[in-house]
């Protein structure tokens, strides 16, 4: 059986179609040689076309050598006809063996969750029972804010666990935190406006507030994350963006003085804070310090996402706005993208309110408490000049190693370890060449010990 699809409306004929295709098939190997083509009578049935039109094509194949005819048997590829596969191209077979070599690499990515502890079965019973029991109006177009039954849920879970004062008309639902700070960005600044990042900061947030038209201003960043002291004095940020939880890449987690000095930063230049709360779930030493929105509810904008507790692939963030942004807030996402999947959204909702939500944070504590023990112990025993920083809370943690200056990418490479160097992160350049950020959420026991073995040959 073959078949392809052929246009009426082309300008080219049925049967120049019908030849090309075929010649397309022969030089790129699909047709081998000595391969036998349907009959006209076939592929012309196949087609939706005349059997003349078929035979119109193989006579003119037939005639430049394409194909070839045996008596009583059928219409056959000539011989020699396909091109060798270029070496290194997409089709080659080289770049299979790259694409299979890249699964002996340890990748410390950061932030990436266990995705196979995923709790499938508790999350498809709960969406099929959303599923079944839902109304007719759910399967059409909602509200841009968000699904009630889960604003409700995380305004109940962030007042309970983060400190967050937010009753659920405040709490706006979001394709991910990445949605949630693009819609941000473009409602407090215009074009050419100062927004005031973190530095070092991941570059997807700096994409996020460049692409929305934001001038950046890098702050300093230290073990206690950002100093509001070295925010400007003489003229007004659009917003102060930050992860006073556990800060990226660092891993500092801000003191409540910090805090408060941010706040009154806020208050004073009459700015907003955005706070991103992406993995505060995961605290190991210590007691987790309240969102900074607990502090001022109309100064702060607090965003969090669902992707690095359970999936990526569940595409569900949420902001939590002061009660002046919310309508416009809706007109944003109204004209992205309308509102976020409502099935997901109600599904979630009855996760969380069943107690499966934080039943899986308990047990993801546990697993990347050990796992973070492995890696820091792993570290100590092999690294004799370095400092651990930020290993407090998170999926990640920085090396900073004090017996060299820089980290050779390429080394690492060549031992199959893939970290990242906080130094690609920085706006200013020339502070973290030295500082490597292992991420250890997504990788079993024996992957960390083995990543640092190579570590340790690639520095060397």
């Amino acid at each position: 059986m073959l078949w392809f699809a052929l246009s009426r409306n082309e300008r080219k004929t049925l049967v120049m179609q019908i030849e090309e295709e075929l010649r397309n098939r022969i030089f790129s190997g699909q047709l081998s040689a000595d391969e036998q083509l349907p009959s006209s009578r076939e592929l012309a049935k196949s087609l939706g076309v005349s059997r003349n039109t078929v035979n119109e094509a193989y006579e003119q194949l037939l005639l430049e050598g394409y194909i070839y005819r045996i008596a009583r048997s059928g219409t056959y590829v000539s011989k020699g006809l396909s091109f060798q596969k270029e070496q290194g191209s997409i089709l080659g077979e080289k770049m299979v063996t790259n694409v299979e070599t890249k699964k002996d690499v340890i990748d410390f990515k950061a932030s990436q969750p266990a995705i196979d502890y995923f709790p499938k079965h508790a999350w498809a019973n709960v969406y099929k029972q959303v599923c079944l029991a839902a109304d007719d109006h759910v399967f059409g177009y909602q509200t841009a804010y968000g699904n009630m039954d889960l604003r409700a849920a995380i305004a109940n879970y962030l007042g309970r666990l983060r400190g967050v004062n937010a009753d659920p008309n405040q709490i706006f639902i979001t394709t991910g935190a990445t949605q949630a700070l693009s819609l941000l960005t473009r409602l407090l600044a215009s074009e050419g406006d100062v927004v005031c990042v973190e530095d070092p900061v991941t570059e997807e947030m700096r994409r996020i507030f460049l692409e929305a038209g934001a001038v950046l201003q890098p702050i300093h960043t230290d073990e206690h994350g950002m100093d509001p002291a070295n925010l400007p004095q003489s003229s007004k940020p659009r917003f102060v963006f930050t992860i006073p939880s556990h800060q990226f890449p660092l891993g500092a987690i801000m003191p409540v003085k910090r805090r408060i000095q941010l706040v009154e930063y806020a208050r004073k230049m009459n700015t907003y804070i955005i706070e991103d709360d992406y993995d505060s779930e995961f605290i190991y030493e210590g007691t987790p310090v309240q969102a900074m929105q607990s502090l001022d509810g109309e100064r702060v904008i607090y965003i969090g996402t669902f992707s690095k507790i359970l999936s990526p692939s569940l595409r569900i963030g949420y902001m939590v706005l002061p009660y002046h942004l919310v309508k416009r807030a809706e007109q944003q996402k109204w004209f992205t993208d309308r509102h976020s999947s409502s099935l997901e959204q109600m599904a979630l909702a009855a996760f969380i309110n069943e107690g499966s939500f934080e039943k899986h944070i308990r047990k993801m504590k546990k697993l990347y408490a050990r796992r973070r023990k492995v890696l820091v112990e792993a570290i100590n025993d092999t690294f004799r000049s370095c400092d651990i920083i930020g290993q407090a809370a998170g999926m990640h943690l920085v090396v900073r190693f004090k017996d060299r200056d820089e980290i050779n990418q390429k080394n690492l490479a060549e031992n199959k370890v893939k970290a990242v160097v906080v130094e690609d992160f920085s706006l200013r350049k020339g502070f973290h060449k030295n500082e490597l950020i292992l991420g250890y959420g997504h990788l079993n026991e024996m992957e960390i010990k083995e990543g640092v073995i190579r570590l340790k040959k690639a520095l060397q």
